[in-house]
């Protein structure tokens, strides 16, 4: 392989203006939405192509279920739709940050929380505990 057309390639990955997203080898890509009024961490989840294509045409977020391995676009059950405001992704596009106007309650968590990421790992020195916030 060339050295200098493999700098330009990730030059043009890093600098461009090419969305180019980087699925894994499942045809993944992560995806974090956050609250668009405060930043807040709602979720994290997957998207695959379609999923992606979907969610940048309607603005909902849509996402891939691993565990049951299927499209879904979030709220349908739960009322907690996504409105998308803005689609960002990471210097080597293999990540998702939606930023995001929750429906519904305003939560994301199917347990009724706001935000999946309610417990902390205390790190304390001991052997690692969750504290709920």
């Amino acid at each position: 392989m060339n050295p200098s057309a493999a700098q330009g390639a990730k030059h043009e990955l890093e600098e461009g203006s090419a969305f180019t997203p980087r699925f894994d080898a499942d045809g993944l890509i992560v995806c974090v939405a956050r609250a668009a009024s405060d930043g807040e961490i709602l979720m994290l989840a997957y998207m695959n192509a379609e999923a992606l294509r979907l969610t940048i045409e309607t603005g909902v977020a849509h996402y891939w279920s691993r565990s049951r391995q299927q499209l879904w676009r979030k709220g349908d059950t739960s009322g907690q739709a996504q409105r998308v405001i803005e689609i960002r992704t990471d210097c080597d596009q293999d990540a998702i940050l939606l930023t995001v106007e929750p429906g519904g309650d305003g939560g994301a968590c199917h347990t009724g929380r706001r935000s999946c990421f309610y417990r902390k790992i205390a790190l304390d020195g001991g052997a690692p505990k969750l504290i709920h916030e």
